[in-house]
């Protein structure tokens, strides 16, 4: 029990991280899972574009990474509506190092970012 306290106090106590500056890509990869029928499909996507991944359309607003590191960690803005809604079902930063903590809440499908696209 004391082992957990210091612990958090550790964590709550340390300096916060410093802000690390960004580039914007021109594009995006997502994952999309259709629960239902198990398949998977990789969506290239460039930014300001929107597309159609069963009955969600999916718009990218922006996809940012590590400045000088393509490969780093992604954060998209995207904005995904259900085909015949006018209130998306989705809009925000999706991380690609941590899908669930800000995922898409639907019961057929999954959509995550994989990575930014700089080609």
């Amino acid at each position: 029990m004391i082992c957990a306290f210091l612990l958090l106090s550790v964590a709550f106590l340390a300096p916060p991280l410093q802000a690390q500056e960004v580039s914007s890509a021109p594009a995006a990869i997502l994952r999309g899972l259709d629960k239902l029928d198990g398949s998977v499909t990789d969506i290239e996507l460039a930014t300001g574009a929107n597309q159609d991944f069963g009955r969600l359309n999916i718009t990218l607003k922006d996809c940012r990474y590590p400045k000088g590191n393509p490969a780093g960690n992604a954060f998209a803005y995207l904005v995904i509506r259900e085909n015949g809604k006018d209130e998306p079902v989705f809009q925000g930063w999706m991380i690609a190092a941590a899908p669930a903590l800000d995922a898409l809440d639907n019961a057929r499908y999954d959509v995550w970012v994989l990575r930014c696209k700089t080609e």
